[in-house]
């Protein structure tokens, strides 16, 4: 086993639409369902969902970031397998989109009472919203 091979494994962030990530890490941190886990090489094997959130993770000592939403995980002493509704890279999130959806969504949830806003929508758009702009501002 190469010297390299102990010290990476291989990461894998898949959405429907596409592949964002294939690539040797040497750490991954991922928003689990019930919080935040690290993921190293040699890792015991486990399978978790996902929630919205910021996805880290280490590539040759540079930390690099993705916007995710829900999902699972599937972690191997090898590899990780991140299947994702959605996953944007810092430098692909357009910041005032997202400080466009973050406004919608504080202003729907301010109309509490109201029957027409459906606020568990309005809450995960927040969600979305919040964690796009914090990567995006990360990723600079």
């Amino acid at each position: 086993m190469a010297d390299r091979d102990r010290h990476t494994f291989q990461l894998e962030v898949v959405t429907p639409q596409r592949l964002i990530i294939s690539e040797e890490a040497e750490e991954l941190v991922a928003p689990g369902k019930e919080g935040y886990f690290g993921v190293w090489p040699g890792h015991t094997p486990f399978m978790t969902t996902l929630k919205i959130g910021e996805l880290s993770y280490k590539r040759r000592g540079e930390e690099r970031f993705l916007a995710v939403s829900w999902g699972y995980a599937e972690v191997r002493p090898n590899k990780a397998i991140i299947l994702v509704e959605t996953a944007e890279r810092a430098e692909e999130i357009d910041v005032a989109r997202a400080e466009q959806a973050r406004a919608r969504a504080e202003e729907r949830l301010r109309r509490w009472g109201d029957e027409t806003i459906d606020f568990v929508r309005a809450q995960a758009a927040l969600e979305r919203a919040l964690t796009r702009v914090a990567v995006a501002a990360r990723g600079r």
